[in-house]
């Protein structure tokens, strides 16, 4: 059996982790192995399996990774908006920031969607984010849109989720910019019609 040095275990789980969503970037999918995650982390697909047990808890560490990167660039923002609109482009912007949105983090979102399908665990992980950015949008368009906000706050997030979806079709370089443009322009037409 290996035995792990002392202090090092932090270290190996999230080389893991990233290893785990560059693996599943460059093949597009879950179907990669423990080992091949494994190799790319530079270490055995024995001290994998003990770290995390097996694929599933693996991906769901990295999904957790993802999620905790998000949030964080998300309050982050947040701090720096003044106003309800400032808000909700914060939101929008930290959704596709350099770290957020790459190949491989869009390739982890696609099959953690997946994934929510069959695993109670990743759906409850997929919930909460749902739960945060959902309520992040209402705070922020409320003052905005009035008693639309809910309905505003469903599409924002739809759109958010639906050019995730649209990158993870294609393998060109993601296009933040253009997808910053594209949601902060329907937000621009939400709130134009104003507080109802």
């Amino acid at each position: 059996m290996i035995m792990p040095k002392l202090g090092m275990e932090p270290i190996r789980r999230q080389a893991l982790v990233e290893a785990t969503i560059a693996e599943i970037g460059a093949v597009g999918t879950l179907d990669v192995t423990v080992a091949q995650i494994a190799r790319r982390a530079g270490m055995s697909s024995a001290l994998a399996h003990h770290y995390f047990g097996g694929k599933e808890q693996i991906f769901l560490a990295a999904m957790r990774h993802v999620m905790s990167v998000y949030a964080a660039e998300v309050r982050g923002a947040l701090v720096m908006a003044h106003t309800p609109s400032d808000r909700v482009e914060a939101i929008v912007r930290a959704s596709f920031s350099r770290r957020n949105f790459r190949t491989e983090t869009v390739a982890a979102w696609m099959n953690f969607y997946v994934l929510a399908q069959a695993s109670q665990e990743a759906r409850h992980l997929l919930t909460i984010y749902h739960r945060r950015l959902h309520s992040n949008l209402t705070y922020a368009l409320r003052p905005l849109v009035g008693e639309r906000t809910q309905a505003v706050a469903e599409r924002v997030a739809a759109l958010i989720d639906g050019t995730y979806l649209r990158q993870s079709l294609g393998r060109e370089t993601p296009n933040a910019t253009a997808a910053v443009s594209q949601i902060l322009g329907y937000f621009h037409l939400e709130r134009a019609q104003g507080y109802q």
